[in-house]
């Protein structure tokens, strides 16, 4: 089956990060959590801009075909 086509689980994982206890955590371990997110952000937001490029485009053509 194809996972797109379910929906959404309620509480991204995002969510799930920000309330998690950190206490239990190293300094190094801080580090390279820092350093995942920092490179998930990245992603994120290419992501966002190669959307945001998509969508621009989208409207820029249909805004063109008379409607």
């Amino acid at each position: 089956m194809d996972d797109d086509n379910l929906p959404r689980v309620k509480g991204d994982a995002a969510s799930r990060l920000a309330g998690e206890d950190l206490s239990p955590y190293s300094q190094d371990e801080l580090e390279e959590r820092v350093a995942l997110l920092k490179a998930e952000i990245a992603r994120v937001e290419s992501h966002s801009n190669r959307a945001a490029k998509h969508r621009a485009a989208a409207d820029a053509l249909f805004k063109g075909s008379g409607s």
